[in-house]
Formats: C-alpha cells, structure tokens, sequence
C-alpha cells in the first residue's frame, strides 16, 4: 500500500469544520487539494495528519488553534477613525476589507464593531483561535 511521506506530491478530499459543526471549507464539488508533505504549504496539523496516511484512507483529525491559524494576536486589532475610510463606505459587521501598511503591502481584515466615530478591524486570520476538525480522504500519491 502506498503511504504518504515528506516530499510527496498528493491530493485529498477534505470538510473543514469548527468544534461547533459549522463547515468552513470543503473540496466537496470541487477538484481535491492537492500539496507537498511536509513542506509547509499548509497548516502544520493537516501536513502532520496526512503524512503516513495510506491511498484511500479516510480519517477525521482534530486541530488545536496552535498547530492552525494561531492563537489570536490582540495586537492585529484596532480601531480606526471613519474618517480614514472613504467617504462612501458604510462598514458593517464582519466585512472584509482590504488596508494598505506604510510600505505598500496589503492586508486582509475583518470589521469587527462599528461606531459613529470608528470602526474596530481584525487583521487576524479568520480562523485564529480556533480549533479545527477535518475530515480528510487521500485519494493521491505523485
């Protein structure tokens, strides 16, 4: 049986979902994902889980928030005046929006609260803080 190691090209069928069931990703419909073992192409949790998985395996792994997306960095939020916004925006709740740093790099972040006077971003990843469930199916090994 061909078993899945470092270096090894493969691809699996995953549901991602948060301790709560709340599916946040899936490759269902879609081609499978396909990545290098152990070359830090994805989460350190998912590389561990599929290394020495065999051809057609399926197995469900959970994830702690530290071998994921980190804990949250309360230092990556922050609240900004409206007035750096332009002029017509109305923020919401859980918006993304797009912020530009001094040197020109873009960032993704989320709109967590919003004022009269400022809006609270999250440049946090999304799933930062979360543990993470899998359900994973390796369907190739190149």
């Amino acid at each position: 049986m061909s078993i899945a190691k470092n270096n090894d090209t493969v691809k699996v069928h995953y549901t991602g979902k948060l301790t709560n069931g709340e599916v946040f990703d899936s490759s269902e419909g879609r081609e499978p994902l396909e990545f290098t073992v152990g070359t830090g192409q994805m989460i350190q949790g998912f590389d561990a889980a599929v290394n020495g998985m065999g051809l057609n395996e399926k197995k469900t792994i959970t994830i702690p928030s530290e071998e994921a997306y980190g804990p949250v960095n309360e230092g990556l939020v922050q609240q900004v005046e409206r007035t750096q916004l332009p002029e017509d925006m109305q923020p919401e709740v859980g918006q993304r929006l797009v912020s530009s740093g001094p040197n020109g790099e873009q960032h993704q972040v989320t709109v967590t609260a919003v004022s009269e006077v400022d809006v609270t971003i999250d440049a946090n990843h999304p799933l930062a803080g979360k543990d993470l469930i899998f359900d994973v199916e390796l369907v190739e090994i190149k």
